[in-house]
């Protein structure tokens, strides 16, 4: 299995300590992260070999940020410097009845300033087998929509595997524009992955459908090899069932659930992408490959931050049965 490659903004997480408040917040826990960019770790964590794409200004803090991809491993000899700033957000965690909330602050951003031609594609493909993004990436700026066609169509004609996380931001773009844009990139994929209101839109049709009939449908129409829905039943900030549903073209294949406790709100998604990238290209049964980023994105749950810092052998672990949390010695 040659490269994977992920394309994406990575943002500085500004969080206020343990469970306080914005308003009561005297210090603040620095950590980086965005979709792809913790899609990129968690698979470098893995042992995959994958580098990512983005484009960040040439000062100490987006350092900081590229030092801390390749930390965990990840290849990040394609990113483009320039530009002003790295987008940040802040993050208030939720506890019991009160919701965890997040405010951007990403404007004018390197990556939202980028244009075509500060990527060639296929010197970063080169190598590769897989590339990898989400529907944040495409909302960033009408040249970002541009930049991540381009570069899917160039992954496309290199013959890699194309994977797309939904991932609709309403902060970002409203719902008619996500639609289009994203079936357009959907006629380039392979593998598609979201919520199943994320997918009806990808679809264009659909009021209340069934996950089944939702699959079914994403799968036929844009002609994909694997189609994926989480699903979830929030009871409070804190505490949320969790499980996913995989459908080959012919079959439906269901994980089983998880009761989370969880720790920090952020990545569940893009833990479950980089497990089933991980999967899928390790050759797991279909079967595997759902329970494995069932129980990837599980675990993501225990942990603070933006990215999912398991272990294969910890996820097949939980996914084998063990969930008891028993320490290990």
């Amino acid at each position: 299995m040659g490269r994977i490659v992920t394309l994406g903004e990575i943002m500085l997480r500004l969080s206020p300590q343990g469970y306080n408040r914005f308003v009561q917040a005297k210090q603040f826990n620095a950590f980086y992260g965005g979709s792809e960019a913790n899609v990129a770790v968690s698979l470098a964590v893995f042992g995959k070999d994958v580098s990512y794409t983005t484009k960040l200004p040439d000062n100490a803090i987006a350092q900081c940020a590229i030092n801390e991809l390749r930390k965990y491993g990840v290849n990040t000899k394609d990113i483009v410097r320039g530009g002003d700033r790295i987008g940040l957000y802040f993050c208030e965690n939720g506890e019991s009845q009160r919701p965890a909330k997040l405010v951007y602050d990403r404007k004018d951003s390197a990556i939202a300033k980028a244009k075509r031609e500060d990527f060639n594609w296929d010197k970063i493909f080169d190598g590769a087998d897989w590339f990898h993004f989400s529907g944040i990436t495409p909302a960033l700026s009408d040249e970002c929509a541009k930049i991540t066609l381009d570069a899917v169509k160039a992954a496309k004609a290199k013959g890699l595997t194309v994977s797309i996380d939904l991932n609709y931001r309403e902060n970002l773009w409203d719902a008619a524009a996500f639609s289009k844009a994203i079936r357009e990139l959907l006629q380039y994929c392979d593998v598609a992955l979201g919520s199943i209101e994320e997918a009806e839109l990808a679809i264009g049709e659909g009021d209340g459908d069934d996950c089944n009939t939702v699959l079914k449908k994403l799968v036929e129409k844009f002609q994909l090899k694997y189609a994926t829905i989480i699903l979830r039943n929030r009871f409070t900030a804190e505490d949320v069932d969790w499980t996913a549903v995989l459908y080959d073209g012919s079959k439906f294949y269901n994980a089983k659930k998880y009761d989370i406790h969880v720790v920090d709100n952020i990545g569940g998604g893009d833990a479950f992408a980089a497990s089933l990238i991980y999967a899928i290209t390790s050759n797991f049964s279909n079967q595997e490959i759902i329970e494995f980023a069932t129980a990837g994105s599980c675990l993501k749950y225990s942990m603070n931050g933006d990215v999912n810092l398991s272990t294969v052998d910890e996820i097949i672990k939980l996914m084998n049965g063990d969930g008891s949390g028993k320490v290990s010695r």
